[in-house]
């Protein structure tokens, strides 16, 4: 049931890649690249096989196999092969759902006229090495896709934002209100901490005026006990 396989860089013997066979049936993509392969005699029947990846191999010719085996295919590249004439080209006439073929660093492609003379000839592709007959590229369709979805979002986005110039507005507002909040705080705070320190200070100073009359009474005291003490030692003095 594999769908998709991929055998590049592995080595071909005889023209063939071990295992490859037609169980496959259910093939739709298979990719060949750099395997050594010098010829398309020996691969298997594969009629749901749609993609075809062959690049950077040894084929010279012999390409009407893949009419025969392969009749579905929309997609083949042949870039990096040994074709260097448009008869071996011809054979592709055959496959008749081909849309876009790859020839990159074919000799084929040194040809005069190459372009016109492949669009001529196999009327039924719509792009060879990646353009059209107008020089347009060729989409990917899952870069469209993508791109498709990215526009959605933004889309969404956009709707659910808002237009940007009224938030803007809003966030100059609501900047200049909290400054002038946050001044209002600086003031207030400021103010109780100057009344917090005149009381502080006012405290400290009648601290100091408690403390000082303390120690004036204290003095008073020490006077009044050596007056208390004097007439005594005066009687003494005189029963000497």
């Amino acid at each position: 049931k594999v769908t998709e396989l991929v055998l590049d860089n592995c080595r071909s013997s005889n023209g063939e890649i071990e295992g490859l066979n037609d169980s496959f049936k259910e093939l739709e993509f298979l990719s060949m690249a750099n395997v050594e392969l010098t010829s398309l005699a020996k691969l298997p029947t594969l009629s749901k096989l749609r993609k075809l990846e062959l690049s950077d191999n040894i084929i010279s010719g012999g390409l009407e196999v893949l009419a025969e085996r392969c009749p579905n295919l929309t997609y083949l590249n042949l870039s990096g092969n040994k074709i260097k004439d448009l008869g071996t080209v011809e054979a592709l006439q055959n496959l008749k759902n081909l849309k876009s073929l790859d020839l990159f660093n074919c000799e084929i492609t040194n040809l005069e006229d190459y372009r016109d003379s492949i669009f001529e000839l196999l009327q039924q592709i719509t792009y060879l090495d990646g353009f059209d007959q107008e020089d347009n590229e060729a989409p990917d369709s899952e870069d469209d896709d993508d791109e498709e979805g990215d526009e959605d979002d933004d889309d969404e986005d956009e709707d659910e934002a808002g237009p940007p110039g009224e938030y803007e507005e809003e966030d100059d507002e609501d900047d200049g209100g909290s400054d002038l909040g946050e001044g209002e705080e600086e003031e207030e705070v400021g103010l109780s901490y100057l009344m917090k320190e005149e009381i502080q200070d006012e405290d400290d100073d009648d601290d100091y005026v408690e403390e000082g009359g303390d120690e004036e009474e204290e003095a008073e005291g020490v006077r009044g006990e050596k007056r208390k003490r004097d007439p005594e030692d005066e009687g003494e003095e005189e029963d000497d």
